[in-house]
C-alpha cells in the first residue's frame, strides 16, 4: 500500500498519525506542495484533484482523508471505527461536521489567507473582511465543538474512547497553533487535544508541522 502525502498537509496528518498509531504498513510518497508537485503530469495523471492524501492498495485509489481513514480502520478492523450501526453513524456525523461546518471557516476564511499567498484575497479590504467573518464563526464552531460535541465529561469526540473522528479533527483544529490560536476560551477542546497529543506517535508524525509553527512565530496573526 502507498500512501501519497505531505507532513505538513492538515488532511494528511490525520492518515499519518493512524498509520503510525496502528503499524500499518506503507510506504509513504511525499508530494511538494510547496514547489507545485502537485500540479505535474506525475501526480495529476492519478489523481487531478492535485490534492493530497491518496491511497493505493492494488487497483484501488482512494482520495479525501476521511474516506481513507474509514478504508484503513475497516481494513484492519480497528475499534476505531466502530461496527456497531449506531456508534458508527456518529463518527460519521463529527467527522462531516468538522469538514463541512468548522474547516470551512477555520482554514479557508482564518488561517490559510494568513498562511499561503495564493489564498489571500485581492484586496485589503476583502482580506479584512474574510478574516473578520472567518473569525466571528470559527468562534462559534469552536463553542459548539467545546460545548456540544466534546461536553465536559468525555474524554474524545464520540465518547470516551478513541475514534478515527478524533484522528481528523486533532489534525484540522490544531492548524490554529500555526497562527497562535488561544484556545483558553474552549477547555474541553484543549483537553481532547491534550488527550490526543499523548498518543506515543504524535511528536514524530508531527515533526515537520511543529516546524512549520516555529517558522512563522515572527509574523503577526489574525487569531482566536
Amino acid at each position: 500500500m502507498k500512501l501519497y502525502m505531505h507532513p505538513v498537509s492538515m488532511t494528511s496528518r490525520p492518515v499519518r498519525l493512524f498509520i503510525a498509531e496502528n503499524k500499518i504498513p506503507v510506504d509513504e510518497v511525499t508530494v511538494d506542495l510547496f514547489t507545485g508537485e502537485q500540479y505535474q503530469p506525475a501526480y495529476a495523471g492519478i489523481n487531478p484533484n492535485n490534492m493530497v492524501p491518496m491511497i493505493e492498495d492494488g487497483d484501488l485509489r482512494l482520495t479525501e482523508s476521511s474516506a481513507i481513514l474509514k478504508y484503513l480502520a475497516d481494513k484492519i478492523g480497528s475499534p476505531a471505527y466502530p461496527k456497531d450501526l449506531k456508534e458508527r453513524a456518529k463518527v460519521n456525523e463529527i467527522m462531516d461536521w468538522l469538514n463541512t461546518n468548522f474547516y470551512r471557516e477555520w482554514a479557508y476564511n482564518l488561517c490559510y489567507p494568513q498562511l499561503f499567498p495564493h489564498l489571500k484575497r485581492r484586496s485589503d479590504e476583502a482580506q479584512a473582511a474574510t478574516l473578520e467573518f472567518g473569525l466571528q464563526n470559527s468562534k462559534r464552531w469552536l463553542q459548539i465543538l467545546n460545548d456540544h460535541w466534546i461536553g465536559p465529561h468525555k474524554q474524545y469526540l464520540c465518547g470516551n474512547k478513541i475514534t478515527i473522528a478524533d484522528y481528523f479533527g486533532a489534525a484540522l483544529v490544531t492548524l490554529g497553533e500555526v497562527i497562535r490560536c488561544d484556545f483558553s476560551a474552549y477547555p474541553n477542546v484543549r483537553r481532547w487535544l491534550d488527550n490526543m497529543k499523548k498518543l506515543p506517535t504524535w511528536p514524530k508524525v508531527n515533526e515537520i508541522f511543529y516546524g512549520l509553527v516555529d517558522s512563522v512565530k515572527g509574523q503577526q496573526f489574525q487569531a482566536v
